[in-house]
């Protein structure tokens, strides 16, 4: 295992109440290869952290591409959309919507 993606799991032990670690370390696991790893930090993270907007994109992208599961994709962008909505994150909620349309 890299030592960024074991500073990042330390990151994630020391700040359990912060969502952002656990997003860095999934990107950090996609950007690796590890697809698998990546996607079961980003469903930790949403049971975790429902309401941090940015996982979404990036957990659709990762669902969509690199996973080919277009139909769950569409399902986490939807959530997405509604909690970019709830947060009133308009610049988020036009890139879900974007990507939900490129499906």
């Amino acid at each position: 295992m890299s030592e960024r993606l074991e500073e990042l799991k330390r990151f994630v032990e020391l700040m359990p109440g912060d969502p952002f670690p656990l997003y860095g370390l999934a990107l950090e696991q996609r950007s690796q290869g590890n697809f698998a790893e990546a996607a079961a930090s980003f469903e930790s993270l949403m049971a975790k952290h429902p309401a941090y907007v940015p996982q979404y994109l990036m957990y659709g992208k990762l669902l969509a591409g690199e996973l080919g599961d277009s139909k769950k994709a569409k399902a986490v962008l939807q959530l997405g959309v509604e909690k970019a909505q709830q947060a009133g994150n308009r610049h988020a909620l036009g890139e879900l919507l974007s990507e939900i349309e490129a499906l």
